[in-house]
């Protein structure tokens, strides 16, 4: 059973962009992106609901989910409205030709200001890994500011994501002993916050049909984000 009330999801949608194409929304945190063996209610079946209301839609509401955001990250997600849309976004984030810039906070104090994090990655039993057979990841981080919350050190970085792996971010931090805040999959943290530090805030895409550039931004400002 769901466990979000579906009408209320609809009403408190955040639309950041929209038009014929082309949707883009604030994903919240702890909402699929699509549905899974839990039933629980998703970001697909939320904007077809959307769609569907605003519109007056008879029948189904066709959307195409082009990239995924983990259940427990929020922030800037792209959906297309149509099949030539669809078929074109997946294309480009499948090449990285996308700007995925993400925020996260990470425990301790990062001593590099700025650096590249290279390793590489494999999907195992629904878990990356460190693996000679995984796919070359790569991403770029800068230091944005210190912090001492929760009676730890944080420092909130700003990444920019150079190629799209399954949790490339939690597990290259990881692996750079530099965790992500409440990140209980690969680091052993003892709390009882569930609010992940990691938010995607910044997405530039080529419209694929007018080939206009469009980036969103939308930076998170509730629970471990609030000053």
């Amino acid at each position: 059973m769901a466990k979000y009330n579906l009408s209320e999801k609809v009403k408190t949608l955040k639309v950041l962009y929209e038009d014929n194409h082309v949707i883009v929304i604030e994903k919240e945190e702890n909402i699929l992106c699509q549905k899974d063996i839990t039933e629980d209610l998703d970001v697909l079946t939320i904007v077809k609901a959307y769609l569907k209301e605003k519109y007056d839609k008879p029948g189904n509401v066709y959307l195409g989910l082009v990239h995924r955001l983990d259940r427990r990250v929020g922030g800037v997600l792209v959906l297309a409205k149509t099949s030539k849309a669809a078929s074109r976004l997946s294309e480009d984030f499948r090449l990285d030709k996308i700007t995925k810039t993400y925020l996260a906070l990470v425990l301790g104090k990062v001593i590099d200001k700025e650096k590249r994090l290279i390793n590489n990655l494999e999907k195992v039993n629904k878990e990356a890994i460190e693996s000679e057979l995984g796919k070359e990841s790569i991403l770029d981080f800068k230091v944005i500011k210190y912090l001492n919350k929760y009676n730890k050190d944080l420092t909130l970085v700003e990444v920019n994501l150079i190629t799209g792996r399954y949790n490339q971010i939690r597990k290259q931090f990881a692996l750079y002993n530099h965790p992500i805040l409440n990140d209980y999959k690969y680091s052993n943290q003892e709390t009882n916050r569930l609010q992940l530090g990691l938010w995607c805030y910044k997405i530039g895409f080529f419209h694929p049909v007018s080939k206009e550039y469009i980036e969103i931004i939308n930076k998170p400002n509730k629970g471990i984000w609030s000053e």
